[in-house]
């Protein structure tokens, strides 16, 4: 046999050694891995943190040694990135198995490589590794625009306008499941597009509160953060009298608009008070905004002693999101 024929069989997988068949399952639920080499970071290759609560981080790749080769400082490279495989259950980014391919393919396209270290199963099980996936592209997304300072070889090397999302195995799964709900964010209202650097709900923490709150693999659309959406309920139309209030400058201010006119697209009472100037959940942080609060509030209640006499009541909405 040739020396391609003796490396290609070397390389060549076989069931007796199969990696995945050496993990030893527990009574208790746990497991045990077999061993894999890993790597650190090379002087093309560099680590940078993603959500340390969860220890997931991502290695970039450029296609030279260093920050990279002075001739190529000008020239910007497609983004790719990438979700290693292992059946969610093995391996790392920095897993020698796909730490040398993902140089390769930095130096072969070229590109900058963006592999994601993610969180595993069955200590994580999904979606963990797609909530990671998705931190992951939301980073990536809000580098061109990050309120502190960008990673520097995204700044610098990037090309935003050619980026990709790649998968191996198991990791090709992500990719897909990790697309979709960032095309459905990509249908903002026009406040919440221009909340990116928001300094009291920026659209990257506004994203987070809602996926850690609502249902595993529940979107935007669910009903609990978005009623436009969902079927209309028979007691909608019983609802008492409504006040809405908002103000310009929150990035929820058209959810609240859009919420006012559901209500009265249903029949419901609505006052609303929308057009003041300020910031999300401003009456907690500035007495006079809060005192005029209260003087809404109040005129609502007794705005008509009738009301109260037959028990009219009424629900009170201050930022709905």
């Amino acid at each position: 046999m040739d020396d391609v024929g003796d490396s290609a069989a070397a390389l060549t997988p076989s069931k007796s050694s199969n990696i995945f068949l050496q993990i030893v399952e527990h009574l208790d639920g746990t497991i045990s891995r077999p061993f894999f080499p890993t790597t650190s970071a090379s002087a093309s290759s560099k680590d940078v943190p993603l959500n340390p609560a969860h220890n997931t981080w991502l290695r970039l790749y450029l296609p030279h040694e260093g920050d990279a080769a002075e001739e190529e400082e000008g020239k910007l490279l497609p983004i790719i990135l990438y979700f290693h495989g292992g059946g969610f259950v093995l391996f790392g980014a920095d897993s020698a198995i796909y730490d040398s391919p993902c140089a390769a393919m930095a130096a072969s396209v070229p590109a900058l490589v963006v592999s994601l270290h993610y969180r595993l199963a069955p200590e994580h099980r999904l979606p963990a590794a797609y909530d990671d996936a998705l931190d992951a592209l939301l980073w990536l997304r809000s580098q061109p625009t990050a309120a502190a300072a960008p990673e520097p070889w995204i700044a610098r090397r990037g090309d935003f306008s050619r980026c990709f999302v790649m998968g191996s195995s198991s990791g090709a799964n992500m990719a897909y499941h990790a697309a979709l709900p960032l095309l459905r964010r990509a249908e903002r209202t026009a406040s919440e597009a221009a909340s990116e650097d928001d300094f009291m709900l920026p659209l990257r923490a506004n994203d987070m509160l809602w996926r850690l709150s609502l249902p595993p693999g529940a979107d935007r659309d669910h009903e609990f953060c978005n009623p436009l959406a969902a079927p209309r309920p028979p007691a909608l139309r019983k609802l008492p009298r409504c006040f809405v209030k908002g103000c310009k400058g929150d990035p929820l201010i058209d959810r609240q608009r859009e919420f006012a006119q559901f209500l009265e697209g249903e029949g419901v009472e609505v006052v609303a008070n929308l057009d003041d100037e300020g910031f999300h959940a401003i009456e907690l942080f500035v007495p006079a905004k809060a005192e005029a609060l209260f003087a809404e509030i109040r005129e609502f209640i007794y705005a008509d002693a009738a009301l109260a006499t037959v028990g009219g009541g009424g629900v009170v909405e201050s930022e709905a999101s």
